[in-house]
Order: C-alpha cells, then structure tokens, then sequence
C-alpha cells in the first residue's frame, strides 16, 4: 500500500433523482477516504445537474484502498436527505498516478439514481532509504 496526496477532483453530477416535490434539490458531495471526510459546498438550487468543480487532498497511508462519494440534499429545516452513492477503487491511480475525470454511475437502495465526474490524482510519498515497514 502506498503513501502520499490523493486528490479527489469533483466535478458535476447529472440526472440525479430530484428528492424534493415543490422545490429545487441542494445537492452537496461527501467524499470519505478511510476515516477522513471531507464536504463540497452545497450547489444551492441548481436541482438535478449541479456543478461543484472542487478538489480535496487526502493523505494516504495502510488500509486505505478505495474512495466513497456520497450525494446529499440540503434541507433547512429536517435531515438532509440521501440521493445516492458510489466507491471507487483507488487501484488504477496508486498504478498509474492520475485517472482523468471519468463518469462513475451512482446508486441507491441498488438503482440507478444519477452520474457525478470525478478525477483522481495521487503523488506518492517519497521514503527514506532507511525507512522499513513492519
């Protein structure tokens, strides 16, 4: 497993499942590698196609083998409502250190619910000869 950066760029999501009936959604991503979270900015009112356009830095070490992008609503007054998911595997860009901005299906309750572009970097941590793992 290496160590170093991942930056997860997050693009624009389309044909999400509209979670509200009389008004547009706010959609926000959540994006979770291991334990560490990290939030978009919510893309208020722009309902079923937002666009983000953010990137967020992870540092990864052991155990940290896939990303998790969680899509929510924002509500003002009751719980944010869920509008779908997808994991990505971080194998193709620990391999080859970037993985353009590609289209991942999102789902929920295991249907379709949508896409969102995301765009994978990562710089390997370069170690000291004398380092060893045990």
């Amino acid at each position: 497993m290496p160590n170093g950066q991942l930056e997860v760029y997050v693009g624009h999501a389309r044909g999400l499942d509209d979670q509200n009936w009389l008004t547009d959604m706010n959609p926000y991503v959540v994006v979770t590698c291991r334990t560490e979270e990290k939030k978009s900015s919510t893309a208020s009112g722009e309902g079923e196609d937002p666009e983000w356009n953010e990137s967020f830095l992870f540092t990864v070490s052991r155990g940290c083998d896939e990303v998790h992008i969680k899509i929510m609503d924002e509500n003002t007054f009751q719980d944010d409502d869920f509008i779908g998911e997808t994991t990505i595997s971080l194998e193709e860009v620990f391999r080859e250190g970037e993985v353009e901005t590609t289209t991942y299906e999102l789902y929920k309750d295991d249907e379709n619910c949508g896409s969102i572009k995301i765009g994978l970097t990562f710089t390997r941590e370069e170690r000291d000869e004398y380092d060893e793992d045990y």
